[in-house]
């Protein structure tokens, strides 16, 4: 590969890095041609991007991208597929889903909410992760709770005050 190639490359990583928040290395080594394109379209329905990566090239996008990214170099041995993504779960649960039809692909390293997974045993861990989204939904319904409990007591209260009235005033 000429230089030009690879620095265009790097350019091409980095900027990828810094467009999604999350990204995912996985070793999809031993997936034949027809299971990688099967991958490759649930990644597509899922707005997930991947992309096949040079270790090296990637470490270089990585020191030239944004983010702070530390410890990740024991994920980058072998083959390496990169899964970008804006949802921190969604890839997690791509992968699980996929390893019920086969045993590949096998979590290395993952980046999500600004922290770093390593090793296939943190994909259950990954997969239960809540996106920013969730997180912020979940807030406003707890936040809603009380403000909903007083209304329906005070609306429950206001019929019973009503049915108390009418009462009184039909024994006159």
């Amino acid at each position: 590969m000429k230089k030009t190639d690879k620095s265009a490359l790097i350019k091409e990583l980095s900027e990828k890095l810094n467009e999604y928040s999350h990204f995912y290395v996985t070793d999809t080594l031993g997936l034949d041609a027809g299971k990688t394109s099967d991958l490759r379209r649930a990644c597509f329905a899922k707005d997930i991007k991947m992309m096949m990566v040079k270790n090296t090239l990637f470490k270089l996008a990585l020191e030239q991208s944004d983010k702070e990214v530390e410890g990740m170099d024991e994920a980058f041995i072998g083959t390496s597929a990169v899964l970008f993504c804006n949802t921190g779960n969604a890839p997690a649960k791509l992968i699980k889903e996929f390893q019920k039809k086969t045993e590949l692909p096998v979590l290395k390293g993952a980046y999500v909410e600004e922290s770093v997974y390593l090793g296939s045993d943190q994909l259950e861990v990954l997969t239960t992760i809540k996106s920013k989204e969730e997180l912020l939904g979940d807030v406003i319904s707890l936040l809603q709770s009380p403000a909903k409990n007083v209304i329906s007591a005070l609306q429950s209260g206001g019929t019973k005050i009503h049915g108390i009235l009418q009462t009184l005033s039909e024994k006159e």
